[in-house]
C-alpha cells in the first residue's frame, strides 16, 4: 500500500508535527520549512525531501533518513550523528560544520555542497561520492577515496590523516594545500590537477608512484626547506 505524501511548504515545524503526520504513514515533502533548533533524533523519515530548508542546530541524531533527499538546505551545526543516510541524496547544500559520526553513508551523494568545518568521524561509506564540494577544514580522517576520480574538491585545510588516496584521480578544481597528511596513502595517484601547495611531506613513501607536475614538485621540494633554483 503507497504512502500519502503530505508537503509541508513556508512553515516553523518541529517534531510535535512532524511525530503526529508521522503517525499517518505520510511521506513527507518538506519545502522552505524552518526546522532549525528542533530534536527530529531517532524519528523515521526515511524517503522524506528537504527542499530549501534551514535545519541549523537541529538534531537528527539516530534518525532514520534512507532514502530522503535533500536540495538546497541550510543546515550549520547539523547533527547527523549515527543516522541512517544510507542511499540519500544532497544537492547544493550548505552544511558547514555539520557532524555525521557514525554516519551510515553507504551510497550517499553530495553534489556541490558546502560541507566547511563538517566531521566525518567512523563513518560507514561504502559508495559514497563527493562532486564539487568545499570540505575546507572538515575531518575526513582515515576515509578512503581508493581508485576514486575526484573533481573540484577543496580539501584546503582538512584533516586527511589515514586516508586512502591511493589509484585516485585528482581533476581539476581539487585542492589539498595546507592539508593535515599524517600516514595518508598517494602511491599511483593522479595529483597533476590538484593545488599540492603548504603540503608537509614527512614521508616520500607516501608518493610512491604518484604523477605529479614539474611544478607541483618545486612546491613539494620547497615544502622539505630545498632551494630550486
Amino acid at each position: 500500500m503507497s504512502r500519502t505524501t503530505v508537503t509541508l511548504s513556508g512553515e516553523q515545524v518541529d517534531r510535535a508535527r512532524i511525530d503526529a503526520l508521522l503517525a499517518e504513514d505520510t511521506l513527507l515533502v518538506l519545502e522552505d520549512c524552518d526546522l532549525a533548533g528542533a530534536d527530529l533524533s531517532r524519528l523515521n523519515l526515511q524517503d522524506c525531501a528537504f527542499i530549501r530548508c534551514a535545519v541549523s542546530e537541529t538534531s537528527f541524531y539516530a534518525a532514520n533518513l534512507a532514502r530522503t533527499r535533500w536540495q538546497r538546505c541550510r543546515g550549520g551545526h547539523a547533527d547527523f550523528e549515527s543516522a541512517d543516510l544510507v542511499d540519500a541524496r544532497f544537492d547544493a547544500c550548505d552544511l558547514n560544520n555539520a557532524g555525521w559520526r557514525r554516519t551510515k553513508l553507504a551510497s550517499v551523494a553530495f553534489r556541490g555542497c558546502k560541507l566547511t568545518g563538517a566531521r566525518f568521524e567512523e563513518v560507514s561509506q561504502l559508495g559514497l561520492s563527493f562532486e564539487d564540494c568545499l570540505l575546507v577544514g572538515a575531518d575526513l580522517r582515515r576515509m578512503s577515496f581508493r581508485k576514486a576520480v575526484l573533481r573540484g574538491l577543496d580539501f584546503a585545510d582538512a584533516d586527511l590523516s589515514g586516508c586512502d588516496f591511493r589509484e585516485a584521480v585528482f581533476e581539476e578544481g581539487c585542492s589539498l594545500r595546507e592539508a593535515h597528511i599524517k600516514d595518508t596513502r598517494f602511491d599511483a595517484a593522479d595529483l597533476r590537477e590538484a593545488d599540492v601547495g603548504g603540503l608537509k611531506l614527512s614521508n616520500a613513501k607516501q608518493f610512491a608512484g604518484a604523477t605529479i607536475s614539474t611544478r607541483q614538485a618545486a612546491e613539494l621540494v620547497r615544502g622539505l626547506g630545498l632551494n630550486v633554483a
